[in-house]
C-alpha cells in the first residue's frame, strides 16, 4: 500500500441519458458524440437495440451502426463493444441499454427455485457489463428508457399506490456508475441529475448540441495523461492543461508530415503501415504528444520498436533538460 497526491487524470466519459419514448435521447446522443470527436461522427458507433432507429438521423453524418437482434444478453453486448473498440471508434452509443435490464428480468422470472437466491445468477452478468462499459477506451453514451415510478403509501388504513416521478428501466443505482447523466423530458430539455464534473450541476435545463459535447471534452481532455504500463512500455505520462494543446488532439497520421521523414509515405489505411515506416515516422516526431500519439496508433510495434521509442522520448527531453537524456541503445534498423 502506498499513499499517493490525489490528481484529476484524463478520461473517456461515461455517461447515460435516461428519458421516455419521444424526448429525443438518440438524436441527442449523436449531437453529444459529433461533439466529442470534434465533428466527426465517422468515429462514433451506434448500438441499436431500437429497430432501426439509429438509422433515422443519417443525415448528420456517416457514423456506423451495429444493429443487436434479441437476445439482449449481456454477453452480446459486451461482444457487440468490443466490435466496435477493434473498429478504432472514439464514441459508442448503447441504444438502448434498458433492454439488457429487460433479458435480466424475463430470464428471472423463468428460473426454477427461491426468487431471492436466484438473482445471484443475474447480478454477475449485469456487473460484467457495466464494467465493460466503466474500462472501455472510449467515449460510451447509454440510453435508458423511463417509466413512472409508484410507492405504496398508507390512506385511510389502507395501501394506496401514488406516483413519485420517472425512473429508469434499469437496476436500481446503475445511474450511479456513471460520471454524467442527464434527464431528458418530452420537450428535449436535459437537465443533470449526476455529475461529477461539475460542468452542469445546478445549471438550468437545457436543449443539447455539439456544444455540449465540446465541453465534455474538453473537461475529459485536462488533467494529467495516465498511460498504463504494460511490459515495461515507455512511460508518456506528462500534465497537460485546458485547451489547444491538450492530448489526444494530434492525428497518429500527423506524425508522418514532420520534416525528417522522407523516405517513407505511409498508406492511407494505417493498419497496412509498416514496422519500418513506423521506425521512420519515430525519428520525425518533435513533441511527445506526437511520440505518444505514434505510439498508441501501433500497438503492434510496441515492443519491437520500444528502444526506438524510448531513445526518441529521451531525445525530446534533452532539449529542455540535458540531465533527462540517456543512450537507450540502437535500433537494428541502423
Amino acid at each position: 500500500m502506498q499513499l499517493r497526491q490525489s490528481e484529476r487524470r484524463q478520461a473517456k466519459i461515461k455517461m447515460a441519458l435516461q428519458g421516455s419514448a419521444g424526448s429525443g435521447k438518440t438524436f441527442s446522443s449523436l449531437l453529444l458524440a459529433k461533439g466529442l470527436t470534434g465533428g466527426n461522427l465517422s468515429k462514433v458507433a451506434i448500438i441499436d437495440t431500437e429497430n432501426g432507429s439509429a438509422d433515422l438521423y443519417a443525415h448528420l453524418g456517416n457514423y456506423k451502426v451495429l444493429s443487436l437482434a434479441p437476445p439482449f444478453t449481456p454477453e452480446n453486448y459486451i461482444k457487440a463493444i468490443e466490435v466496435c473498440e477493434s473498429a478504432g471508434m472514439e464514441v459508442i452509443i448503447l441504444d438502448s441499454l434498458s433492454h439488457s435490464w429487460d433479458e435480466l428480468l424475463d430470464f428471472h422470472s423463468k428460473l426454477a427455485g427461491n426468487s431471492f437466491t436466484n438473482w445471484a445468477k443475474i447480478t454477475p452478468r449485469l456487473n460484467a457489463l457495466i464494467n465493460k462499459v466503466l474500462q472501455c477506451n472510449s467515449h460510451v453514451i447509454a440510453t435508458m428508457r423511463t417509466k413512472q415510478d409508484y410507492v405504496l403509501n398508507e390512506k385511510d388504513g389502507k395501501k394506496v399506490p401514488e406516483k413519485v416521478g420517472l425512473k429508469s428501466v434499469m437496476r436500481d443505482g446503475v445511474d450511479y456508475e456513471f460520471t454524467l447523466v442527464f434527464d431528458v423530458d418530452i420537450k428535449h430539455f436535459a437537465v443533470s441529475s449526476k455529475d461529477r464534473t461539475g460542468l452542469f450541476m445546478g445549471k438550468p435545463d437545457f436543449i443539447i448540441s455539439e456544444d455540449t459535447g465540446k465541453q465534455i471534452l474538453e473537461w475529459c481532455s485536462s488533467g494529467t495523461v495516465v498511460k498504463k504500463q504494460m511490459n515495461n512500455s515507455p512511460d508518456f505520462s506528462m500534465p497537460i492543461k485546458p485547451g489547444k494543446n491538450s492530448l489526444p488532439r494530434i492525428d497518429p497520421a500527423d506524425a508522418f508530415k514532420c520534416d525528417e521523414v522522407q523516405s517513407f509515405v505511409p498508406s492511407q489505411n494505417l493498419k497496412s503501415t509498416s514496422e519500418e515506416e513506423v521506425y521512420e515516422a519515430i525519428g520525425g516526431c518533435k513533441t511527445i504528444q506526437e511520440l505518444a500519439a505514434l505510439y498508441n496508433a501501433f500497438p503492434q510495434f510496441q515492443t519491437s520498436l520500444k528502444v526506438d521509442f524510448e531513445a526518441k522520448k529521451s531525445l525530446i527531453m534533452n532539449l529542455t533538460n540535458p540531465n533527462n537524456y540517456s543512450q537507450n541503445g540502437k535500433s537494428r534498423f541502423q
